[in-house]
Order: C-alpha cells, then structure tokens, then sequence
C-alpha cells in the first residue's frame, strides 16, 4: 500500500526512466541484440514497473501516472516477447562464445573471492609441508600421492608400459565425474550463505599447495609442473568458477544492502548460474581427456617440456577467451 505517493513516485521514477530509455534504444535499432546483461536488466525493470502499476492502480486519482505505467509496461512486454524470441534462435556455439565470458565478467568479483579462498588454503598447504612434512599423510587425502615423489617419478618414468592401455576412455570418464561432484558441491554450498563454498575451496586449495611444494622440495618441479599443467589449467580455473558460481548463489540469498525480495533477486541470478556451472562442464570434460591422454604420460615417453608448452598454450587460450571474447565496443578492460 502507498501510504505517500508524492514519495513512491519520486523513489520509482528512476527505475521508470531507465526502462523507458532502454526501450527507446532498443526500438531505434530493430536490429541490435540484446546481450545477456540487457535481457536481465529488462526483465528486473519490468517486473518492477509492473509492481508499481499495480500499486498505482488503486488510486484513482493517478490516471496519468496509471496510464503512463500502462504503457511502459505493455511496451516492455512485447519487446520481451520479441527477444524471447530472437534468443531462441541463437545458436549453441554463439550462445557460449557470447553469453560465457561476459557473464564471468560481469561477476569477477565473485571469481577473485574464490580464488582469495583457495589461494589462502594454498599458503596454509605449503607452510605445513615446509614446517611438519610428515604430516602430508594427513592432509593429502590420495594413496598414490603419499609417497615420497623421487619415488614416484622413479616408478613413472622407468615404466614399460601404458598403465592405461585400453582404460583411457573409462579412466577420463571417472575424473569428470569426480571432478562434477567437486565442482556441484562447490556450487550448491552457496546455499549456506557462502561459507561452505569457501571451506570446499581452502580445501582444494590446501591439498594443491602441500603437492606441490612437497615434489617442489622434492626436487621433482619439472615433472610436476609436466604432470600438473595440462590438465591443471583448465580443471582448477574449472573449480574456480564452480565457487564463482556459489558466489553469486550466496549474494542473491544474502543481499546485503538490495531491497528486491529474495525470490526476484534468485531469479535475476539463475541465467548467470546457470551459465557458469555450463562454462565448469565444458572445462572438465576436456580437462579430464587432457588428463587421461597427455598428462598420465610421462618423460621420456612424453618429454616434460612439450607437456609444460601445451598447458601453457591451454592457459593462454582460457585466459583470453575468459577476458576478451564477446567483448562489445566500449566495453571497459
């Protein structure tokens, strides 16, 4: 209910302009294409205008600003039809080399929270295997990795044979699958306001950090840094976004400081969701072909250098994607 409608005008009219605006620029050029950013802003005002009409409605003596909602929102309307439209035609390829990367632009800010959370785990990971390296058993929780590693890069690279002859594909399978299930927990503890998002990735990040300086002070970076790189710069940015993902989760539950009722604000975040957890898809299943097929392969059947140079163009090509594709003009670095 309006209690004061001098005041509801003048806090509202701004979302107003901003739609009327919108519309205007859309209906100037039939041709432009709404990105995925300007889809959700149209949505978000819509919705809220109208609200407002419908609050505006029970004063009869607002016919103009009633009548001026009308039009605004029938407007808004039959624009989101036609976009609904143009979007479904969008084809899957253009979709993700489009809508990915500026959507894990537009929530960086989430991503570099994840990547705070896992790099912490990471410093606690190398400071208990500098100080107390016996206590890697406790904090490493895979049996192969418990050995010392001049042992397992003595075992790995004396061996004759494939290990993974004929078990490759099946091999690949099993680590997407454990990875999906890192990566969908990762999400899903978004649900706990975050903190669960943050324990998953301290985690991860503990036990990269304690393998890695365990084979570092091992002597073996060389094979690490071939074991690790080709499949490692694709699956932990993978498990990353995972946490970006539950981010975005979080902040729509929490909404620190955003008046819009929890319903909308899930609602405004689902198509970013969504998308990330897609973007988190796509990276393991490749990351688990790449761990199957190059990185179980060790010198001298695969030399470590040529292994370092493929993770290195594989991260290259991320990063790039990730920062500059679907840039629109103007869009700012």
């Amino acid at each position: 209910m309006i209690i004061d409608v001098a005041k509801f005008v003048s806090a509202e009219r701004l979302y107003w302009v901003r739609l009327e605006g919108l519309l205007d620029r859309i209906e100037s050029d039939p041709e432009s294409r709404l990105d995925m950013a300007g889809i959700k802003e149209l949505h978000y005002l819509y919705e809220r205008t109208s609200a407002d009409l419908a609050r505006v409605s029970t004063f009869a003596s607002e016919r103009e600003i009633r009548v001026y909602l009308e039009s605004l929102v029938a407007r808004a309307y039959a624009e989101m039809q036609e976009t609904g439209r143009r979007e479904s035609r969008m084809r899957p390829i253009s979709w993700f080399f489009t809508a990915v990367p500026q959507t894990f632009r537009r929530r960086i800010t989430a991503f570099w929270l994840a990547v705070a959370a896992t790099t912490a785990g990471a410093t606690l990971g190398i400071l208990v295997t500098v100080l107390d390296p016996a206590s890697k058993g406790a904090l490493i929780p895979f049996e192969h990795l418990r050995i010392s590693p001049q042992e397992r890069v003595a075992e790995e690279e004396t061996g004759d044979e494939d290990r993974l002859a004929g078990h490759k594909a099946s091999f690949a399978t099993a680590l997407m699958t454990h990875n999906a299930r890192v990566a969908v927990l990762t999400l899903a503890l978004g649900v706990t306001w975050g903190l669960g998002t943050i324990v998953v990735l301290f985690y991860n990040g503990a036990v990269l950090g304690a393998v890695g300086m365990d084979y570092i002070m091992g002597g073996q970076r060389e094979f690490l840094l071939g074991w690790l790189l080709p499949h490692g710069v694709v699956e932990i940015p993978a498990v990353l976004i995972a946490g970006q993902a539950g981010f975005v989760l979080a902040r729509a539950l929490v909404g620190y400081g955003d008046r819009t009722p929890i319903r909308a604000r899930l609602r405004l975040a689902a198509p970013d969701i969504v998308t990330l957890i897609i973007t988190v898809a796509v990276l393991l299943v490749w990351a688990g072909f790449v761990e199957a097929y190059v990185s179980q392969h060790h010198q001298p059947a695969l030399p470590y250098a040529l292994k370092i140079g493929f993770g290195l163009v594989e991260l290259a090509v991320l990063v790039s994607f990730l920062a500059f594709a679907g840039r629109r003009s103007g869009e700012a670095a």
